[in-house]
Parts: C-alpha cells; sequence; structure tokens
C-alpha cells in the first residue's frame, strides 16, 4: 500500500465528508478510495471513520491521525517544491471559484499574462456569485468580494474595488437626475441582496468627513452581477457597480455618472482557502497574480472624476457590499 497516498485519501475524505466526493476531486475510483481507507485502518488496527448510510464522522483516533497526516503531508510538498523549484514554475490543476462580473469583466481577459507567467498550470476557473462551499467542492481557493462570513477560511486581502452610481440617460429623462445621495430615496434604485442571507446592501458614500449609510428603495432586486449589470442597461433604475465594469458604458454614452462629487465605499477584495490546506505554489502564483492586478488603480476607478479618497479600516469580517460587477 502506498502510505502517503493513503494519507492523502484519507485527508481529501474528512474534509469532503464523503467517499464519493472525495474520489470525485482526487479523479480517483470510488472502490479505489475505500479499499485504501480500509487497508490503512487495518494496518493501523483502529478504527478512523465512523460508516452510515448517510455520513461518515471521524472517530476520535482518527481526528489524532487526520492532524499527524496534515502535518506529514505539508512537509513532503514543501520538500517536492524545494527540489523541483515549483516555487519559481507552479504547475497542475488549480481549482479557483470567483464572482461572475469579476470574472468575466477583469480576471478571464487578464489570463494571457498569468499564463505567460505560469505556462505548466492547468487553471479551472468556475464563475458564479454563489458562496461556494470550498472543501466539499474541491476548490483550492476564491476571490471573494465585501463580507467574509466563514471563519474556517484563511484570507489574504488582495486590494479593493471602487464603485460607481449611474444610470442610463433614459431613466434620467424621465425620473431627474440625483444631486444630493439622499435624493436617491426619491428614486428608483437596483438593489442587490446577498445570495447566501438573503440581505439587501446598502448604500454607503463619503465625501470629506461626511459619511452616508442608505437603504435605497427600489422595485427589484437581484443577487448575480451580470445580472444585476443587465437591469442597469435597461434603464430599470439607478444603480451601484464596480467602476471598471461600467467605464465602457459610460464612455459610449450607455450610461451616466452620478454623485460624482461623493465617493462610494469601496468593497475590499479577498483570496480565501481552507485552513487545515497547504498554501501550494500554485495557489500562492495566483494570489500573487490578482494582487498585482486588483492593485492597478487605472482599472478599478472610471477616470471621470477626481473623488476625494478617504480611507476606512475594514476588518477581515466587515460588512461590505459585494463587487457587483
Amino acid at each position: 500500500m502506498d502510505k502517503l497516498q493513503a494519507m492523502e485519501v484519507f485527508v481529501q475524505v474528512v474534509d469532503a465528508g464523503s467517499f464519493t466526493r472525495a474520489a470525485d476531486n482526487m479523479q480517483l475510483p470510488k472502490a479505489t478510495v475505500s479499499t485504501l481507507i480500509r487497508n490503512l485502518e487495518q494496518e493501523l488496527r483502529a478504527k478512523l471513520l465512523n460508516r452510515t448510510t448517510r455520513q461518515i464522522s471521524v472517530t476520535p483516533d482518527g481526528a489524532a491521525y487526520y492532524e499527524r497526516c496534515m502535518a506529514i503531508l505539508a512537509d513532503v510538498r514543501d520538500a517536492e517544491e524545494a527540489l523541483s523549484q515549483s516555487k519559481a514554475s507552479p504547475r497542475g490543476r488549480l481549482r479557483v471559484e470567483a464572482p461572475a462580473g469579476l470574472a468575466r469583466t477583469l480576471l478571464i481577459p487578464a489570463l494571457p499574462s498569468f499564463f505567460e507567467r505560469y505556462p505548466d498550470i492547468e487553471l479551472e476557473m468556475g464563475c458564479t456569485d454563489r458562496t461556494v462551499d470550498l472543501i466539499e467542492e474541491g476548490v483550492d481557493c476564491a476571490v471573494r468580494g465585501g463580507e467574509l462570513a466563514d471563519s474556517t477560511l484563511v484570507a489574504r486581502r488582495v486590494g479593493s474595488i471602487a464603485l460607481a452610481t449611474c444610470a442610463t440617460p433614459s431613466y434620467l429623462a424621465l425620473h431627474g437626475t440625483p444631486t444630493h445621495p439622499n435624493d436617491l430615496l426619491q428614486h428608483r434604485c437596483i438593489n442587490y441582496f446577498s445570495a447566501r442571507t438573503g440581505k439587501i446592501h446598502e448604500w454607503v458614500f463619503m465625501r470629506g468627513d461626511e459619511r452616508l449609510q442608505l437603504r435605497v428603495p427600489g422595485r427589484m432586486a437581484i443577487n448575480d452581477s451580470n445580472g444585476y449589470l443587465s437591469a442597469g442597461l435597461a434603464g430599470l433604475g439607478i444603480g451601484q457597480m464596480a467602476a471598471y465594469t461600467v467605464k465602457p458604458f459610460i464612455q459610449s454614452g450607455l450610461l451616466e455618472p452620478l454623485l460624482t462629487d461623493w465617493c462610494s465605499s469601496a468593497v475590499p477584495m479577498h483570496v480565501v482557502y481552507p485552513q487545515n490546506r497547504h498554501l501550494s505554489a500554485k495557489v500562492r502564483a495566483f494570489v500573487e497574480w490578482v494582487s498585482e492586478l486588483l492593485s492597478d488603480e487605472e482599472k478599478m476607478r472610471t477616470g471621470l472624476h477626481d473623488c476625494p479618497r478617504r480611507r476606512e479600516p475594514v476588518s477581515e469580517t466587515a460588512q461590505a457590499r459585494p463587487a457587483t460587477a
């Protein structure tokens, strides 16, 4: 029996909570996974997992062995990376999840530079505004904006995204142009709600020492960033979206920027990954690349006005609006 493979399979089964999901994540037959765990228990003379028809759970011996396996596998990966110089040239499959709008507008168009730098990485990118369970779905890391609710994940802040308030000329011709954030209370706005909690996100405006936090009225709310942009372009109301997303539509005249003498609260962006998972060279490379991409202020701002930049401290779990990009 390959002991290291058996350890890796055991860790995957515990993380996924299922033999089937672990087999899928490792691209192994389910029978192979079951056999490796059974042989491992026989060799150790200890029961590692409690099995029922619906779920599995870790025994006390299994929990202790899991921690040792994690440490051993991390040491093995460190040794392999040091000898193969994979830190300089990371390789292999990398599964990433990112918000749909951010992926469509910013990440995917910039991927040629990523593959030029890391030609040996095979990238699988899921594009969704849904909060993905990284362990259960076998995801290496995810890009997330706004509130971080899952304390079991390690989060690395990689930048922030500026927001722009805008509407179509047709909407403004019918309903008028707001000149102050409070005017939005008399308008039709497009709200964004969390797919996880269902909560409507408030809009934040800043100018000098002034700070306003509003729950704006609207006849509709959307939990998908691409759908949110489509609603804004359809003239359904005033929207607040990522500045880099709406910039081409503002330049073409399809959208008009509003309240440009106010700043909207920027959305903090993080890359998150499971805390019990070794930070591989592949993930480290992706984190560095995303950080460089998001640090380019020209991609984050509309370039239509120079709004005063008042920086607010943002905690890792502070409430912030997701990137409706």
